[in-house]
């Protein structure tokens, strides 16, 4: 009978020994590691035209990456186009007007205005022979006293018209007046300025991705009216990618920022995804309204984002994640 009762005893011992023992490993790893639950997280960018106008085109689709800098929308701008060419033909009729007034009178001109002087003054010198000649015959009454007065008319024209010629050759032996050449560089910088507002208008009818994402949703058709206000793709960003975890006011002095971690998912419960928190936040959420007793205090919990190196691109907006931190290898 004792033999008995003493094998139970060493049988009931192993069991309880074993027992404690698992149960020390248990709370060993528990002390070592701490496990957290969130969902993955990302930056997203909702992207519109900066121009208003009719969607031409469309060259993105949902799911597809894009680059940065790549088009994927285009607006019609056709009568942006006719109104950019039609003012750089006037910036050039008005460089031509500027180069014309720096350039002063060609020699050609001068020349020609030089044998107008000269014809008019051979004019004069007919006109007063004339006058002489209706003068002389005046005192044997020979011509009238009206021959006499339109003689001496002619004879004024003739003078007034050399006058007017010289001045003539005067300007076009000066060139244009400064202020002149002003009026014509600032019409031209107008112009200039104009097809550039045009031409920017143009650019902005073209819709580029401002970084490396994916696209989520394709929000208008071609067809639609854009507006600034008016979104056409929601982009997530592929990186920082993160998992957006909550964590107890207890164990809030456990962790600290560079902590590395690893990310495990349903999808890929046998690859874990490397990661280090990131971010920690001061304030506590779901937090009670009266904070009175420790069991309540409890109930804090305070938002932590794990950044991970999902260079594979298998995480997913949303999807849930497990999150294992290695306090015994903190920073």
């Amino acid at each position: 009978m004792k033999k008995p009762l003493v094998i139970a005893l060493l049988v009931l011992a192993a069991i309880g020994a074993g027992w404690f023992g698992w149960n020390g490993r248990d709370a060993r790893q528990a002390k070592d590691e701490l496990t957290l639950y969130g969902n993955v997280d990302i930056r997203q960018i909702a992207l519109a035209f900066d121009a208003s106008g009719r969607i031409a085109e469309l060259r993105a689709e949902e799911g597809d990456q894009v680059n940065a800098g790549s088009v994927i929308g285009v607006l019609d701008t056709r009568t942006l186009e006719l109104q950019a060419k039609q003012a750089e033909a006037n910036v050039e009729a008005q460089r031509q007007t500027l180069r014309r007034l720096r350039n002063g009178s060609r020699p050609e001109e001068i020349a020609e205005v030089r044998a107008r002087m000269g014809s008019a003054e051979s004019d004069v010198q007919r006109a007063k022979r004339e006058l002489s000649r209706v003068i002389r015959l005046q005192d044997s009454q020979a011509v009238s006293v009206q021959d006499v007065e339109q003689a001496r008319n002619v004879s004024e024209v003739a003078k007034a018209k050399v006058e007017e010629v010289r001045a003539t050759l005067r300007l076009a032996e000066l060139g244009p007046r400064s202020e002149e050449v002003a009026v014509a560089e600032a019409q031209l910088s107008a112009t200039e300025a104009q097809v550039a507002l045009l031409r920017h208008q143009v650019d902005l009818g073209t819709l580029r991705a401002p970084t490396d994402a994916v696209v989520r949703s394709r929000l208008l058709e071609p067809g639609d009216m854009a507006t600034p206000q008016k979104a056409v793709f929601s982009l997530a960003l592929t990186k920082p990618k993160w998992i957006r975890v909550y964590i107890n006011e207890p164990d809030l002095g456990k962790i600290q920022p560079g902590m590395q971690a690893q990310v495990f998912t349903d999808s890929h419960p046998d690859r874990p995804i490397r990661g280090s928190v990131g971010y920690i936040s001061s304030v506590a959420e779901f937090t009670p309204k009266a904070v009175q007793t420790e069991e309540l205090r409890t109930n804090l919990v305070y938002e932590v984002r794990v950044i991970v190196e999902d260079d594979a691109n298998v995480l997913r907006l949303g999807q849930p994640a497990t999150v294992h931190l290695s306090i015994s290898a903190a920073p």
